[in-house]
């Protein structure tokens, strides 16, 4: 994870400011406590840097520590609560994702493109549990993930192929499609069908159904997606009950944005 891509002589980039956020993004699930060395190879910053930077986010309680290892703290849920209740997308179609959510009974997300990953921008979770465990901000992988695919599928071929190359491919499951020529022809397929699938690709027994928001001036700006689990129906089985449920809900999105 390279620290900026600003140069040292722009004055309008402060990168004490990007090394911190930088750090705030490198938890997840595989890493909910780093120490500062690991912080420091996972942004690509010197030890020094980061120590700066995670005692910065404590002192903002946006992290917390023992001494030895830091973790986020209760504040960041400060800069989750900003992205929900100021951006339009996710306000404007909360409610229709959680109608979707109950009338399919099925888990609901909307999900959008930053950078070469795949965010989860809203959710709505159904009574049904699903060992995924997706919230706001969650990532998803781009090459195999339902929503990913649809909205790579609104990119022109050239893009998409160095948008792939430019992503670790990883074989999440046996499932899992990692060849850059197939991706490509299942690419072709979702933008002529207007909907994506991902087949137990991320995990065993989750199946899900993706279809792209697209605003007034044409452009794909997110993925609506249905997740249900592989015992539950097929993926043909997915398509012929949810594909409309789905179309209806993106109709009424794209309505208004």
């Amino acid at each position: 994870m390279n620290s900026s891509k600003a140069t040292a002589n722009d004055k309008n980039h402060i990168a004490g400011l990007a090394k911190g956020l930088q750090i705030l993004s490198a938890f997840n699930g595989a890493y909910t406590r780093l120490t500062q060395s690991q912080a420091a190879r996972l942004v690509g910053i010197t030890p020094a840097a980061a120590r700066r930077s995670l005692l910065t986010l404590c002192d903002q309680g946006y992290v917390a520590t023992d001494g030895k290892y830091f973790w986020p703290d209760h504040g960041v849920l400060r800069l989750a609560y900003a992205y929900a209740s100021a951006t339009r997308l996710p306000r404007l179609l909360q409610p229709a994702l959680d109608a979707l959510s109950e009338r399919t009974r099925e888990s609901a997300s909307i999900a959008v493109l930053h950078n070469q990953y795949v965010l989860v921008a809203a959710r709505s979770t159904a009574q049904r549990s699903l060992t995924v465990g997706l919230g706001v901000g969650s990532q998803l992988p781009l090459h195999c993930s339902a929503t990913g695919r649809v909205l790579l599928a609104a990119h022109p071929i050239k893009t998409r192929e160095a948008m792939l190359k430019k992503s670790t491919l990883l074989k999440m499951t046996p499932h899992t499609e990692t060849n850059l020529l197939k991706l490509t022809k299942i690419l072709t397929e979702c933008g002529l069908n207007g909907y994506g699938i991902s087949n137990e690709e991320i995990e065993l027994g989750v199946r899900s159904l993706a279809v792209p928001l697209i605003n007034s001036k044409q452009n794909v700006i997110a993925a609506l997606s249905i997740s249900s689990r592989a015992d539950r129906m097929t993926s043909n089985d997915m398509v012929s009950k949810f594909l409309p449920i789905l179309l209806k809900t993106q109709a009424w999105a794209q309505s208004r944005i």
